[in-house]
Parts: C-alpha cells; structure tokens; sequence
C-alpha cells in the first residue's frame, strides 16, 4: 500500500505536476510490461534447443536451429535497444528537452528574421531539427542490427555506402512530405474555428489516401527497382485468379528487394479498378537473384562494383516458393481484399482518426498540459498535438493496438481459409513452411507474448487451421 503521507503529497501536486509524473509512470510500465513479454520469449529461444515432435515433419534441426540463434539474438537486440530509448526519452522529459529544442528553433527562424508570431515556420524548425536528432541517435542501432545481427544470419544484402545513401535518401524524402503536411495541418488547426477537427480530419483522410496512392508509383521506386513480371506462365496464372475472383488487376510488378535484404513478401496497392501486385523477387524461386551464380553478366558487374567482401553471399539451397506456391500467397493477399479486410482496416484507422481530433479539440485548451511538459509562455499547435497524441492518449493506443493485433490475427485465418476454398491449400501450406525457413521464423512461441504481439498467427496454428493440408517430404 502507498503511505498516506506520499499519498497526500501526491494529492497536493499541481495538476500539471501530476499529468506529467502520470506520463513518465505509464511510459515505464508499458516499458517494463514489453520487456517482461520479452523475457519469456527468449526463455523459449534458451531452453527450446530441439525441433518439437509435433514439427519433426516441417522443419530440420539445422534451420531450427539457425532460426533460434537469429530470434535469440534479435530479442537480445531489442532489449537493449528498448532500454536505451526509455531512458532517452525519459531524460528529454525530465530535463526538458521539448522546450529546450522549441527555444532553439525559435532561435534558427530568428536568423531569418522571422519571430514568435511565426508559429508555423517555428513548427517546421522544430520537427526538422526533431527528426535529425531521432536519425542521429538512432543511426547506431541501425547499424548494428543490419550489419550485426542480419549479417551474422545471412540476410543483410547491403554494403556501408548503400546503407548510408539510402538512410539519407529516407530522411530526405520524409522532410519532402512532413513538412508541407504538417503546415498545412497547422494551418487548417487555425483558421478552422469551432468545427477546425471535423477539417483537419478530412484533410489527413485525404493524405493517407493520396500517399497511399502514389506510394509504390512514385516513392518506392526512388528506393527499389520496380520491373513488370516478364509475359509468361505466372503471370498469366496472375491475371486468371484475379479476374476468378473479379479483382481488377492493372499490372504485376517484381521489386528487387534482394539488394537490400533476402526477406520476402508480396503486397497489393490501388484504389477501384486500377490495381496492382507487387511481388519481392526474393519470393520468386525462378527469379531471385540470390539463386543464381556469379557467372552472369549482372553478377560480374556486381562483383566490379563492390569489394570481394560484399554481403551478396551465395546460397546452399533454393530461395523462395514455387509458382503454384507463389499463387497460394497471393491467393491469401487477395482474400483480404475480397473479404473487405483492408477497407475494414481503413475504416478503423480513419473512425479511430476523427475520435483522436475530437478529442484534441476538446484538450487543446488546457494549459495544463503544456505547463506539464515546460512550456509556460505559449501553447504551441504542433507541441499540443505531441503532447495529446503521443502522451496523453498512450494508454487508449496500447489497448488499441493490442485490439487491433487481436483483429489482425482474425483476418489472417480469414484470408488463409479464401485461399484453401481456391483450392490452393495444398501449396498455401507448403509456401508457408517455406516463407518461414527463408526468414528464420522461430515456430515455438510463449502464448502471452505471441499474444499480444503476433499480427499474424504463429505457424503451427495457421498450419493446423488449413487442415494439415499436405504432408511435406
């Protein structure tokens, strides 16, 4: 119990005072709650040395193995890396790091002959220097988990230099986006009188639909090559299940994801009828570049332009699924759509959107809460909106979040079983096992923390859900 002269000491706290140590409370409970689900994750990585009876028939004790050392090591990773960004943040809390960098950038605008009353330009200052410090001090954990921990299991395909100029290219563009973005948010927020929410509402819907749109035409090609699938039989097997299902497919491209990592995926994009599929070529057994030797003119030219110590390292054995297997994935990503999951998602995301700028509407007011965080002489828009959305509605987005993997896992059995009603269970089944040996998935996972942090269904699951559909060599 908490002794009455702390609990009446906490009780005479200024409100501010108060809304501030509740913050710094929850954000260490949420902190020691992860790093507990955490802890008994990788108490399974220790103790589960052998492949379970139950998965002798799926999965060989060498990638088991493997797949425990990487999982084992990326829990290792995350935990200290978890602890360093707690502390991080609470030492830019407690030593009013906020204010301080709003000062600074009041400082910057000056040098322009701009003054407080540029609200806005100080924004833009404010998140600029914000984002540089983010990519700062987080560079070194990037690093190290790409050319560490990746590289020690194979996966990374980057060299330094790549790395860099592609972590530069990011920064660049996010700037290229944030800052019009938030302008213009910041400016609708102020002119938008009593109903300003319901408008600046609508105008992030308008955002969200616009990059979402433009995203794989337009920014993700400044990152990856984007080919069309060359005319063949996969394609054309493509185009026949999307038109089976009335799925109006414009064009299927292959991303070369294996300059920069042999992980795998597959994904769908556009709005109405103009849809497209974008397959990793690290999917595509008959096309990943890491199947092939270095005979070929392209690898020659790779080893000309890199050193012999380059991460492009040869594999033993296939990367990848199978064509039939590759329709079976897609079969389950067309599912979500068929069965309206991702305007679901989106409907979530845009009701949950508006409840977020109700909300602010009605706390943007109290100066409390700027109080709370060190700003005594002004009641900045941009530093009330990190304020409400990142600390004050942290709890509200952990339950969220936790609903929303709950929701997440649903839908994933939903789309498994449209793509076993194809008649595609079979190969779904295969491509799984597959998938989950090319990106070291570790098959064995402690109920709560697979719980409340698996988005998808671990495998065993999704295996027995299908029906034990093939019986794998």
């Amino acid at each position: 119990m908490i002794p009455t002269t702390m609990l009446q000491t906490i009780m005479d706290l200024p409100v501010e005072s108060k809304i501030f140590y509740a913050v710094l409370l929850f954000s260490w409970a949420v902190y020691l709650w992860e790093a507990y689900l955490a802890f008994r994750q990788r108490r399974i990585y220790r103790t589960t040395t052998h492949v379970p009876h139950e998965l002798g028939k799926i999965m060989d004790s060498e990638t088991f193995e493997k797949s425990r050392l990487y999982q084992l090591d990326k829990s290792n990773f995350g935990f200290w890396s978890g602890l360093y960004s707690e502390a991080e943040g609470t030492m830019i809390l407690v030593l009013g790091g906020i204010p301080f960098l709003w000062s600074i950038s009041g400082s910057v605008i000056a040098r322009f002959g701009l003054g407080p009353e540029y609200e806005i330009s100080q924004s833009l200052a404010f998140l600029t220097l914000a984002t540089l410090f983010s990519a700062f001090t987080g560079l070194p954990w990037s690093l190290y988990n790409t050319f560490v921990i990746e590289e020690r299991h194979g996966f990374n395909q980057q060299t330094l230099g790549f790395f860099l100029k592609d972590a530069l290219k990011k920064f660049l563009v996010t700037q290229c986006i944030l800052l019009p973005v938030t302008s213009l948010l910041l400016h609708i927020i102020k002119i938008g009188g009593d109903y300003f929410f319901i408008y600046a509402w609508l105008f992030t819907l308008v955002v969200s639909l616009v990059l979402v749109t433009i995203y794989a035409d337009y920014i993700a090609p400044l990152f990856d090559k984007f080919t069309p699938l060359p005319e063949g039989e996969l394609k054309e097997e493509i185009e026949s299940m999307a038109k089976s299902i009335s799925f109006p497919l414009t064009k299927v491209y292959v991303v070369e994801g294996s300059k920069r990592s042999s992980h795998s995926n597959a994904y769908f994009y556009g709005f109405f009828k103009n849809k497209r599929i974008v397959l990793f070529d690290t999917l595509l057994e008959d096309y990943s570049p890491l199947n092939k030797g270095s005979e070929g003119e392209g690898d020659q030219e790779k080893e000309n332009s890199v050193p012999e110590e380059s991460n492009a390292k040869p594999k033993n054995k296939k990367q990848g699924c199978s064509n039939p297997e590759v329709l079976a994935v897609l079969g389950h990503e067309l599912g979500h759509w068929k069965l309206g999951h991702t305007v679901k998602n989106i409907v979530i995301s845009q009701m949950n959107s508006f409840l977020c700028f109700s909300l602010f509407a009605v706390l943007i007011g109290q100066r409390e809460l700027f109080l709370a965080f060190g700003f005594h002489d002004s009641q900045p828009t941009l530093i009330g909106l990190m304020i409400i959305f990142q600390f004050i509605f942290s709890p509200y987005n952990e339950l969220l979040s936790f609903c929303l993997t709950v929701l997440s896992r649903r839908f994933e059995f939903q789309a498994d079983a449209f793509a076993k009603a194809m008649g595609r269970a079979s190969e779904l089944y295969s491509a799984l096992i597959k998938l989950n040996k090319d990106n070291l998935g570790f098959p064995v996972a402690d109920w709560l923390f697979s719980m409340w942090h698996y988005s998808h269904p671990p495998l065993l699951e999704r295996l027995r859900a299908l029906g034990g559909a093939a019986k794998q060599d």
